[in-house]
């Protein structure tokens, strides 16, 4: 049992038993360090070089695979623990064994690195409220935020391997029922966008607390809904999300689904949504090409609460028979009202120019019944 100081509110430490191995460091008597050391579990001992050298690594290699990670040089500071040698000597091991290349490995420690610093980030946010408010008069925040991190660390920790465990398994499925090597990272996907309309005006009206909110709900709803409806959340940017499917009907469904669902939130603003369906590459979890760049146009130009896509995915729907044949007379109200497999109705709109992509013709997509 390791000796862990518990920060006092009246800057003193005093001392307590917790789990895992090392030694206290008695230099430095900060909140910021006791921390440190309880989540990392590891004293002090390293400078950059004598890490490098213990983990056997040249230090140009070291230097890299740190930057790769997101980590700041330090200069010769004793910062560095045994589990960064440990992590470093495994990095370097998988390129010794021929298991990755060196580029691969950095790619592994830079995706690894930014996708946590994002995690670390959005859970410390989630959290900060309980750190904000001392449960007893003249605590401080280090006083909750120590019993805080100690109690939720090995859960999370836990629940983290869990959630990479299973979508690791996800992705090794789709990259296993790829037919070919090409359909791995320049696959044919639909890409939509969804875009909260006047959103930069709505900021300089909403307090920050209530901007934060909006972001959070719209964020947290169109994130629930597409999973659930076996999209992929690709990333969102505060007023916007992109996601993709593999199958043109689910992207439809789940474009319609997110505009008629926060349709339903009084304190939503008025959603569009841009579509496109072809050749997409992917690297590091993102989605690049012409198509998500058309997806992305399409989104600028859609009405408000309503849904733009190509005539790619116009064609892909139309083939996989989801698409209502067009009612007598060309009243949306007199035709099939989504029997069978019918579910989409689509409404040719005046082509136009669009910035980079030369003339598009894009579909107006609702529901059979529905004028869009």
């Amino acid at each position: 049992m390791r000796q862990v100081r518990r920060p006092h509110g009246d800057g003193s430490v005093a001392e307590a038993s917790g789990g895992g191995g090392g030694q206290q460091d008695d230099d430095d008597p900060t909140v910021a360090l006791d921390l440190e050391r309880l989540i990392l579990d590891a004293p002090r001992r390293y400078t950059p070089y004598q890490a490098a050298r213990a983990a056997d690594v040249p230090m140009e290699l070291a230097t890299r695979f740190w930057r790769a990670m997101g980590f700041p040089d330090i200069g010769q500071s004793r910062a560095l623990t045994d589990n960064d040698v440990i992590a470093l000597r495994r990095l370097a091991g998988l390129v010794e064994s021929g298991l990755l290349s060196e580029p691969m490995a950095i790619q592994v420690a830079r995706s690894t690195g930014q996708t946590t610093a994002r995690l670390a980030g959005w859970q410390m946010d989630t959290f900060l409220e309980n750190l904000t408010q001392a449960v007893e008069p003249g605590m401080t925040r280090a006083d909750v935020a120590y019993p805080l991190v100690e109690l939720l660390l090995p859960e999370l920790e836990q629940f983290l391997v869990y959630v990479w465990r299973r979508q690791l398994a996800a992705v090794t499925g789709r990259v296993v029922q790829a037919a070919e090597d090409t359909e791995i990272t320049s696959g044919r996907l639909a890409v939509g966008f969804a875009d909260l309309v006047g959103f930069t005006r709505l900021s300089r009206r909403l307090e920050e607390e209530e901007l934060g909110e909006l972001v959070e709900t719209f964020e947290n709803t169109c994130s629930d809904l597409i999973a659930g409806q076996g999209g992929r959340v690709i990333k969102t940017l505060g007023d916007e999300i992109l996601y993709v499917s593999e199958d043109p009907a689910t992207a439809a469904e789940i474009a319609l689904s997110l505009v008629e669902t926060l349709a339903k939130e009084d304190t939503m603003p008025a959603l569009r949504v841009g579509m496109a369906f072809g050749t997409v590459t992917s690297r590091m979890g993102d989605v690049f090409g012409t198509t998500v760049n058309l997806a992305s146009r399409l989104t600028s130009i859609a009405p408000r609460d309503a849904v733009l896509v190509d005539g790619e995915l116009a064609a892909a729907l139309e083939l996989l028979g989801a698409v209502a044949p067009p009612a007598p007379d060309g009243d949306p109200d007199e035709g099939p009202h989504g029997d069978g497999d019918h579910r989409f109705h689509l409404q040719p709109m005046w082509r136009r120019p669009v910035r980079g992509l030369g003339l598009v013709e894009p579909w107006l997509l609702s529901r059979p019944g529905r004028l869009g």
